[in-house]
């Protein structure tokens, strides 16, 4: 028995394909400017919401759109498949309906424009997935033991423990009601700016490596496309604001960028 069925999906791959090149040309623009949204934020972008608000709308497309294609056609899935599901549905649940009320963000605001975009980058990859993996029945239990599938699962697990805990002490900076921002020196925090930002890229990496798919695949080419920029963003912001800001420290991959 073959470790991934090849069953056809020639009517989606052609989207896919045209996804992840639209990811690769638009990445050196993303590059060049800073998403007015957090430290970041402008007013000169159009209409605002609120920061949670925003967090929520712009996430849970990724959630609930994921949810609805995975099961479309019913519950009979393979443990693999729900597998996947599951770990999917942990981050996604967490990211739009956790995370939001979580951070320390009262009065803060951010353009509706950039909420748009990112629910229209969530609704895709969400679709892409959440099809993928719910519907063409790809894999079989002898997957499990591929080591692609091993070292994958240790990536995810590895990346959102790295964002969740990186969060989480971003969060507690602001423990005593400060809306300003500080500097966090510990953990990961030594070696790099965005410690939550490189969990996330392990994370999904990790994932893309497991499901050994198209969509995966996608999803992590444009999960690279969206946060290296972003960390770079940060990494100069705070060595823009902070005088004594270590310059050793990277920006998001210890030791290298």
């Amino acid at each position: 028995m073959n470790i991934l069925d090849t069953q056809p999906i020639e009517w989606i791959n052609p989207f896919i394909y045209w996804w992840i090149a639209i990811a690769i040309c638009l990445f050196p623009f993303i590059l060049k400017f800073r998403a007015p949204y957090g430290r970041h934020t402008r007013t000169n972008w159009g209409p605002m919401i609120s920061n949670r608000l925003g967090w929520i709308l712009m996430e849970v497309p990724a959630l609930g759109v994921f949810v609805i294609c995975f099961l479309i056609n019913g519950w009979n899935h393979l443990f693999i498949n729900w597998l996947f599901f599951t770990l999917w549905v942990i981050h996604y649940t967490n990211r739009s309906l956790i995370f939001p009320f979580r951070i320390k963000t009262s009065g803060k605001k951010m353009p509706v424009v950039i909420v748009v975009m990112a629910f229209g980058f969530n609704l895709v990859n969400g679709f892409i997935n959440g099809y993928y993996l719910g519907n063409l029945h790809a894999y079989t239990l002898n997957w499990l033991n591929h080591p692609l599938m091993i070292l994958g699962l240790v990536l995810f697990l590895t990346g959102i423990a790295i964002n969740w805990k990186s969060d989480s002490m971003l969060i507690r900076l602001r423990a005593n009601g400060s809306q300003g921002y500080k500097v966090e020196n510990s953990w990961l925090f030594k070696y790099i700016s965005c410690p939550n930002l490189f969990g996330e890229i392990v994370e999904w990496g990790g994932f893309a490596l497991m499901t050994w798919s198209l969509p995966g695949l996608a999803f992590f080419v444009w999960t690279l496309a969206n946060l290296l920029p972003r960390a770079l963003a940060h990494h100069r912001w705070y060595q823009e604001n902070f005088d004594d800001y270590p310059q050793e420290r990277k920006a998001v991959i210890p030791f290298i960028l």
